[in-house]
């Protein structure tokens, strides 16, 4: 890193120059472009995320107010407010999807080492989605209702590290277990998720492909018990046991034996879990469950810290460039917090992050001491003597 350079430009540091290059050209993004690039792109898009900017005039003037320093941001002038609309509303938002893919690979590597939540060695996955309610008039493409607009991000959370490994935007019409029957996993991971993904054709799909997941039971399933567990020893855990759906609808889509856990939560109220890992203990069965909780953390601090609640953009791919930039903001923040040994949380981080993103500190010493008192200003050019 460049000791006399922002924080911010550091940031951009973890950006790797030639594979976003090769991307660009791969995509055409600058085909055309007059002067525009998509660094100039890039480097807004994720200052809108970082100092949550609330409209292309925030973005244009709050990068001009750092009077002359945008060089160290590799960039030569702030943007246009017209060029940058044009640029979110024509330029492959495929772009910044790739560009997220590769900064991810990078995370893992700086995940690599740290202490895992589960002492079981598969990859856990956690599936879920968040509606992002917009305004029908404005984004008319983005069908739901009547008289209102929205659309869908479909995420699957990472939960070694709790990265987002794979995310897709949809209308807020299509429903979740549309887009996960379309996922694959590696063999032997584990996938978490909520009652609305209850698809018996996807259970026994995943179970013949050795994929294994943890979800509620339906409160109307019809089943029959084969096998009890050994008694549980918790207090938590009510009952533990092998079952068959019956002969019916559900029967005819999974034929295979499935396992019901049925939990005691901290309010007494007791909750059937469904999985088909007959190996892991029901309280590790349980705990998986819980993780499930992760996942709308990670939904609230990227709403809470980050800009996708409101849109500088209404075509849609301007708006899967602003969503697509906000995850690639939460990945660098995410490196930023492996990095650390202050014990950062992700929202703690993110909002000192947008107070200090012109600070001129080295960012790793920044990360561990954030508090430190500052120079008072940026090293400059040494004076000749006279």
């Amino acid at each position: 890193m460049i000791a006399n350079s922002s924080l911010f430009s550091q940031l951009l540091q973890l950006v790797p120059i030639p594979t976003f290059r090769r991307i660009v050209r791969e995509e055409g993004g600058e085909r055309c472009a007059k002067g525009f690039t998509c660094r100039m792109q890039l480097v807004a898009m994720l200052y809108l995320q970082l100092a949550q900017a609330k409209s292309l005039a925030e973005i244009c003037d709050g990068l001009r107010l750092t009077c002359g320093k945008m060089n160290h941001l590799g960039i030569t002038a702030a943007p246009a407010k017209s060029s940058l609309a044009y640029a979110n509303e024509h330029r492959p938002a495929k772009i910044y999807e790739r560009i997220f893919h590769a900064v991810l690979q990078q995370a893992h590597e700086w995940r690599l080492g740290k202490k895992r939540r589960f002492r079981f060695k598969q990859q856990l996955f956690t599936l879920d989605s968040t509606l992002l309610e917009l305004c029908a008039t404005l984004f008319p493409w983005a069908h739901y209702q009547q008289r209102k607009g929205a659309a869908k991000l479909h995420l699957v959370l990472d939960n070694d590290g709790y990265l987002p490994t794979y995310a897709v935007i949809t209308e807020g019409k299509v429903a979740d277990i549309t887009v996960a029957r379309q996922l694959t996993f590696p063999k032997g991971s584990i996938i978490v998720m909520d009652r609305g993904y209850c698809d018996y054709t996807l259970f026994h799909t995943w179970t013949k492909e050795g994929v294994f997941f943890v979800t509620r039971l339906k409160d109307n399933a019809v089943f029959t018990t084969k096998q009890t567990m050994i008694r549980p020893r918790r207090r938590n855990i009510v009952s533990d046991e092998l079952f068959c759906f019956s002969k019916d609808y559900a029967w005819e889509r999974c034929p295979t034996p499935l396992r019901r856990v049925v939990v005691r939560d901290t309010t007494g109220e007791e909750i059937a879990l469904l999985t088909n890992n007959f190996t892991l203990g029901a309280t590790t069965i349980s705990a998986i469950y819980r993780e499930r909780w992760q996942i709308e953390i990670f939904f609230r601090n990227i709403k809470q810290c980050l800009r996708i609640k409101t849109f500088v953009g209404t075509s849609a791919n301007a708006f899967a460039v602003q969503i697509w930039t906000a995850l690639l903001a939460m990945l660098l923040v995410a490196i930023c917090r492996f990095r650390s040994t202050f014990g950062w949380h992700l929202s703690q981080l993110a909002a000192m992050l947008r107070v200090s993103l012109f600070t001129y500190r080295d960012l790793g010493n920044w990360l561990n001491d954030p508090f430190e008192t500052p120079p008072i200003s940026p090293p400059e050019q040494l004076e000749l003597a006279i």
